[in-house]
């Protein structure tokens, strides 16, 4: 086993922990007018991503159905960094700045496929999850409002699944991003 597989097998455990808590971490941000519009637009679409109904991977798999949720939005919170998120108040960026330092691990595990997942996740900015668009979200007070009640919703309903600290779980995670993200 790779060092960086076992890096994975120690850390993901906590980053299914910690799901509802992100999630919540990064709304804060997105309603904050300090930020340019394209890093809120990035950080609506991770966020839009936990309530897709066709995930990467299947939210219902046990051990892994929700990383691929911890990955986007680590990715997200990247690359809204890169868009200029700095504007925001110190106290909003706690999570984002964790979760950026994360997203190296991310790009450790999954080799190559990370700049697919990063172009992934830059297309979710057009999605739509829920009936909601990114594009409603962002411009819509009450859509907004609506959205931000559903993220806090996730995140205090959420329950970490179990993730067996098995090589198997990283085989099986590397075959999903291989297989469902766009070439």
């Amino acid at each position: 086993m790779s060092d960086v597989d076992a890096k994975c097998l120690d850390v993901f455990p906590n980053w299914l922990r910690t799901l509802g808590d992100d999630g919540e971490g990064l709304v804060d941000l997105i309603s904050d007018t300090k930020i340019p519009e394209t890093a809120r637009r990035t950080l609506v679409g991770g966020l839009n991503y936990l309530f897709k109904s066709l995930d990467l991977i299947p939210d219902g798999i046990d051990d892994i159905g929700y990383l691929d949720d911890a990955f986007v939005l680590r990715v997200a919170a990247d690359l809204a960094n890169k868009e200029g998120i700095d504007g925001a108040a110190a106290d909003k960026l706690v999570v984002a700045l964790r979760l950026i330092n994360e997203v190296d691990l991310v790009k450790d595990f999954l080799g190559g496929d990370y700049k697919r997942l990063e172009t992934y996740v830059v297309g979710l900015r057009r999605g739509a999850a829920r009936g909601r668009s990114v594009d409603d979200i962002v411009n819509n007070p009450s859509v907004l409002a609506e959205f931000v009640a559903d993220v806090r919703g996730f995140a205090k309903s959420y329950t970490a699944p179990s993730f067996s600290r098995e090589p198997k779980n990283l085989i099986k995670m590397r075959a999903f991003f291989d297989a469902k993200l766009p070439r």
